[in-house]
């Protein structure tokens, strides 16, 4: 399998959450299923059918997990080239069309958050801007149409 970068924080945000899913999540849906067993006739017992799915979820989350955290590679800036874009840098944009300004970081998709303005290198705008310099313009083809970027700014 291959290599996952990922920030030091997204790394230790990744870990948190697996820590909080094996220490309290699994142990609390667990004591719900045990819970819903004693309920009787679980053929129709919608407690235990539920904690069995949130289980489910929960197990498959952790073991997910453990697998991205196992192939993680920290990010360290001085192995990026810091006149391109790509993982771990901040890039400033200009909308050609509307003038307005954009910032996003690239990150792994594991880190994604685009309400915080970190998209992932798979997305089509991180796709679009990998690779690119300051000051160059960029046409980048989403599922809405075309945009049009110029990078204003680059930094780490």
């Amino acid at each position: 399998m291959s290599e996952v970068y990922l920030s030091r924080e997204g790394y230790e945000k990744l870990q948190d959450e697996l820590k909080n899913l094996k220490g309290t999540e699994r142990p609390a849906v667990r004591q719900s299923l045990q819970r819903a067993r004693e309920f009787g006739d679980l053929s129709e017992n919608a407690e235990y059918s539920a904690a069995k799915e949130r289980l489910l979820f929960v197990e498959t989350r952790i073991n997910k997990l453990e697998e991205t955290l196992s192939r993680a590679r920290l990010l360290e800036n001085e192995n990026i080239p810091a006149d391109k874009v790509y993982i771990g840098a901040t890039v400033d944009l200009t909308d050609l069309k509307s003038g307005r300004k954009l910032k996003y970081t690239l990150v792994a998709p594991e880190e994604s958050d685009f309400e915080r303005g970190k998209i992932s290198t798979v997305s089509p705008i991180g796709r679009g801007l990998l690779g690119h310099a300051e000051g160059e313009e960029v046409r980048i083809q989403v599922p809405a149409g075309l945009l049009n970027y110029k990078i204003d700014k680059i930094s780490r």
